[in-house]
């Protein structure tokens, strides 16, 4: 049987184990929005809620809808008391009009054609609105990369990844949006420190909750678990520990903002 991997709902416990790193990017997605039209706000792939309170804070005139897919994270978003209303939707299908910003912090990348979503979700925003995206540029990485290979080397045909998590390049976007607006785009590579984890290597910790979720998902405990002694292997070569047992963990992430 071939797994998709957009099967698996997500666990908000293991997401929520890197919180802070993770949301630093996030919280520079938002400090790069100049410009924000009359309409609500959409957090596209809010999650567990994470940025539901800068947002809010940042825009507190603004109406602010949070949008996913999981109703695991929705429950943790709700928790939060930020938002004003919550969607349990496929983002990709998500449909508003006259947004004054859509943002959407390590969402998109889960996404198939781009060419045609993004332009779609361009038309979404209002007068002055912004869509903001930030997305991991990861996948070619050996955190990342290894994943795929070894799965593949292992247990051939299990995941199907043409519907995988992908980005283009930037130059891609750069062409497929400038002509729609004011566009800025860059890349940010940030430099994780991974505390010591005594029970795995903490790359693997870092990607098993992320972008192996649906990888894993797709094999039984044995296939797991060889799986995982191969990759640990590998990363302790790639991403070699301190003294002190942390990891020092180079993480490429491509952002845009978009305003009309």
């Amino acid at each position: 049987m071939t797994c998709s991997l957009e099967q698996a709902d997500w666990d908000p416990e293991a997401y929520s184990r890197f919180r802070d790193l993770r949301l630093r990017p996030a919280v520079d997605l938002l400090a790069a929005v100049r410009s924000v039209g009359v309409g609500d706000m959409v957090d596209l792939g809010c999650g567990n809620g994470a940025m539901g309170r800068r947002l809010k804070g940042r825009f507190a005139d603004k109406h602010l809808l949070g949008v996913d897919s999981s109703s695991a994270m929705l429950e943790k978003a709700h928790e939060t008391h930020s938002y004003d209303a919550l969607r349990n939707v496929d983002i990709s299908q998500y449909e508003i009009q006259g947004a004054g910003l859509i943002y959407s912090n390590a969402a998109l990348h889960w996404l198939q054609d781009h060419e045609t979503l993004l332009p779609r979700l361009r038309g979404m925003l209002g007068a002055g609105g912004t869509l903001a995206v930030q997305m991991p540029h990861q996948n070619n990485a050996p955190s990342h990369r290894m994943w795929r290979t070894l799965v593949e080397e292992l247990f051939p045909g299990r995941v199907d990844f043409d519907v995988g998590p992908k980005v283009a390049m930037p130059a891609q976007y750069y062409d497929l949006l400038s002509p729609l607006g004011a566009l800025a785009i860059w890349e940010t590579e940030y430099y994780h420190v991974l505390d010591e984890d005594m029970s795995a290597h903490p790359v693997r910790r870092f990607t098993e909750s992320t972008y192996a979720r649906p990888i894993l998902a797709a094999l039984d405990s044995e296939e797991q678990i060889a799986l995982i002694a191969r990759y640990e292997q590998i990363m302790d070569k790639a991403y070699p520990r301190s003294a002190d047992g942390s990891v020092l963990f180079p993480f490429k992430r491509l952002f845009f903002t978009l305003t009309v």
